[in-house]
């Protein structure tokens, strides 16, 4: 999901830098017979693309109430935000409002082997469970990971030192954002005995709170910063997480923001 998420946006700024370069090309003048008049392409300007895209790379923690069972590794459990972002400044003061829209592509990496249950208990919840009694076939697991992808709007009150020239400005942005979850699964990499490994996912939301809302903070220079998100909202949805628990999430990170 993280490759195809980058690709497809390759693809867009590639075909946007083609056809800028198309639009600079100079004047052709074109002659249709002798005597006439000489026809001469008008020059068009490049086409002036407002606002930039937003790339950041975090790795999540665990924070609240959290399931015993809901060990996670490090790297393993990261976090790809994709976004892009329209500039408002406010007059001509210092400060801006920065709306956006993007994608948020979550993973949580287990450690223990754990999964979350391809089905409820009788009380609505999702347990976490050894990932060989979803499996039990499997004589060794090699990865177990959940995903959670968002549609995210977010919007930032942002900060410049110097506004007229923001690539060499120190930054200051503190904003918030809402999501909505549109793809959930776990993923379980494992072997029977000594044949090929096997992958399996079980594409469900597993009880995850299907609505995301929370805080950041972002401080760089330029086009570098780092950044902190907290997220307010459970990550499981009210009595659906593994024992009922309410725990949520914090990001931190890097960001590049291609201006």
């Amino acid at each position: 999901m993280v490759l195809r998420s980058v690709v497809l946006l390759g693809f867009v700024l590639t075909g946007i830098a083609a056809y800028s370069q198309e639009q600079d090309k100079p004047a052709e003048k074109v002659i249709e017979a002798p005597g006439a008049n000489p026809q001469v392409k008008k020059k068009t300007s490049r086409p002036d693309i407002p606002g930039s895209i937003l790339l950041e790379l975090g790795i999540n923690l665990k924070n609240g109430v959290v399931p015993p069972d809901f060990k996670k590794g490090l790297w393993g459990s990261r976090t790809v935000n994709i976004y892009y972002q329209y500039p408002i400044r406010l007059f001509k003061t210092r400060f801006s409002i920065n709306p956006g829209i993007g994608v948020s592509l979550e993973r949580w990496k287990f450690t223990n082997n754990y999964t979350l249950a391809p089905q409820s208990l009788l009380d609505g919840s999702f347990p976490l469970v050894a990932a060989t009694t979803v499996y039990p076939n499997a004589t060794k697991i090699s990865r177990s990971q959940l995903v959670n992808n968002y549609l995210e709007i977010p919007l930032e009150f942002r900060y410049d030192t110097n506004p007229e020239d923001i690539a060499r400005s120190l930054n200051v942005s503190f904003g918030g954002r809402f999501g909505v979850l549109y793809d959930s699964f776990t993923k379980i990499d494992y072997s029977e005995n000594s044949s090929e490994g096997k992958s399996a996912k079980d594409k469900q939301f597993h009880g995850m709170n299907q609505i995301r809302y929370g805080l950041y903070g972002r401080v760089g220079i330029g086009g570098f910063s780092l950044f902190t998100y907290y997220n307010i909202s459970p990550m499981f949805a009210d009595g659906k997480g593994p024992i009922q628990t309410q725990m949520n999430s914090v990001t931190m990170g890097i960001s590049i923001n291609g201006f």
